[in-house]
């Protein structure tokens, strides 16, 4: 753990978004559905070491931490992977039953480069409490490549078969099997697509209906980047045939799935059942180039809040929305609502006293305004600026000074991201605030601005501000939200 600064600092820990009890956490693992609970798995590092930390939640707002599932062993660290529900028992593990099977990658330091990543399995007969790893293992062996890793694994019901995405360097392999064990190469994609500004991880591959349309459906192929400019995450829109992925878009086409800084190896859960019809994801809220350097302790690392994803037909084309999902309308709690008014340059709206944890819906139409948005203020001129540029069309959020931003060299600045106004001339601003982070949805999750903030005074004022001219405020509602833990 580094060193804190000389500064007191108040407990970073959220109030509702997931973090570990103590130790290191980053990517989200494994995360599946079954028998009324939302799984998440987790890397987590409480002894040098890579397991997958657990916990369980009915709500995907409260959540129970449970025992380490499945620990370091002789063939290597537990590293990033997924789980499904084996229905019809297609691995043999469950006597005719089903249970969970667990697919991950191990990872053994001693050989170089980075020690061979291999494929592996595990098998669980009581809900996810215990877990079997497979004596065959590893199901998927290295082809001599260094970069072979995060599984993702889903059952695709044309072919029948299970398909596996696999991050192989600085793009995705495609495998199939019909039973978990045995797995043939499928195809390949991304040589030539999408951003290569540094190693691929973390995919995801799942089909989402065209505006609700399940006569029109699309596959989402997700991909994490980890480079030296830190983590980002993309995506690209096309078909999937059980085998190969075709991209609807040209191959210089590059989609990211958050503007900000911290929402990394976000994957979705599997198993959710067919009657809730949702496609729910959670990513790692932290970004390699300085997730060892944030001032948090005993803990390091923090979850975003869940969220519904969606495609939509926006002029550009079909693209992923997000949403929170609605289970955290359980932790509102006192609320309060500014009716429509005009905000001028020189006399900003004020909430003082605001909450520590805190959600926002604000809706704004631009009259002569060339910038507004909300800013939350603290103690001697912190500030997190969360604003729209009328000129650009761009939604960002500014955490210049909001705070303890002195840990690393690349933690402070703005980060924007392309939002047009609604028909109706709006900007919709759907915002959650929590003790480290501030999580921006802007007109229903067209662009979304992920950031970590660490505030240094636990007085928090909220400035509803425009500059070039006025803006019109035409509603604001906020609630304070309970802790969740």
């Amino acid at each position: 753990m580094p060193p804190q600064d000389d500064t007191d600092t108040m407990d970073y820990r959220p109030r509702y978004h997931f973090t570990p009890p103590a130790h290191w956490m980053n990517d989200p693992n494994g995360l599946v559905f079954y028998d009324g609970e939302y799984h998440l798995f987790y890397q987590y590092v409480p002894d040098g070491r890579q397991h997958w930390g657990h916990a369980v939640s009915a709500d995907l707002v409260r959540w129970s931490h449970l025992p380490v599932a499945l620990e370091a062993d002789a063939t290597g660290n537990i590293w990033s992977g997924s789980a499904v529900v084996d229905a019809d028992d297609t691995s043999g593990f469950f006597a005719g039953g089903s249970g969970l099977v667990a697919i991950f990658t191990h990872q053994n330091r001693a050989t170089p480069p980075g020690g061979p990543q291999v494929q592996s399995i595990a098998w669980s007969a009581d809900r996810g409490r215990t877990w079997t790893k497979y004596e065959n293992n590893p199901v998927l062996p290295n082809p001599g490549v260094a970069d072979f890793r995060d599984p993702k694994v889903c059952w695709h019901p044309a072919t029948r078969r299970w398909v596996m995405a696999l991050a192989v360097k600085d793009r995705i392999r495609f495998y199939t099997s019909p039973d978990l064990k045995e797995w043939a190469f499928g195809s390949e994609f991304g040589a030539d697509h999408g951003s290569h500004a540094g190693v691929w991880e973390c995919p995801d591959l799942f089909p989402l209906a065209v505006d609700g349309d399940e006569g029109d459906t699309r596959w989402v192929l997700i991909v994490s980047i980890s480079g030296p400019g830190g983590s980002q995450t993309q995506y690209f829109v096309g078909d999937f045939d059980g085998a190969t992925f075709t991209s609807a878009n040209p191959a210089d086409t590059v989609l990211w799935a958050d503007y900000g800084r911290d929402n990394y190896a976000a994957v979705s859960w599997s198993g959710v059942p067919e009657s809730d019809g949702r496609r729910l994801w959670i990513g790692w809220m932290s970004n390699w180039i300085y997730a060892h350097k944030t001032p948090t302790d005993p803990w390091q690392g923090a979850m975003t809040v869940p969220r519904e994803l969606s495609l939509r037909t926006l002029p550009e084309g079909a693209r992923l929305l997000q949403t929170p999902v609605g289970e955290l309308q359980g932790l509102r709690a006192e609320s309060h609502r500014l009716p429509e008014q005009q905000v001028a340059p020189a006399a900003p709206l004020v909430v003082q006293d605001m909450n520590e944890a805190m959600e926002i819906l604000a809706a704004f139409a631009p009259s002569t305004a060339t910038g507004f948005g909300l800013r939350v203020v603290g103690a001697g001129g912190q500030e997190t600026v969360i604003g729209y540029d009328v000129l650009e069309q761009a939604l960002y959020v500014d955490r210049t000074r909001s705070g303890n931003v002195t840990f690393s060299e690349h933690f402070p600045g703005r980060h924007e991201g392309p939002l047009a106004p609604t028909e109706d001339g709006s900007v919709l601003l759907h915002v959650f605030l929590d003790r480290c982070s501030v999580e921006v949805f802007g007109n229903g999750g067209v662009t979304v601005i992920t950031d970590l903030v660490f505030p240094e005074s636990e007085a928090r004022t909220l400035e509803i501000w425009a500059q070039g001219g006025t803006a019109t405020l035409r509603s604001l509602d906020l609630y304070a939200l309970d802790a969740a833990f």
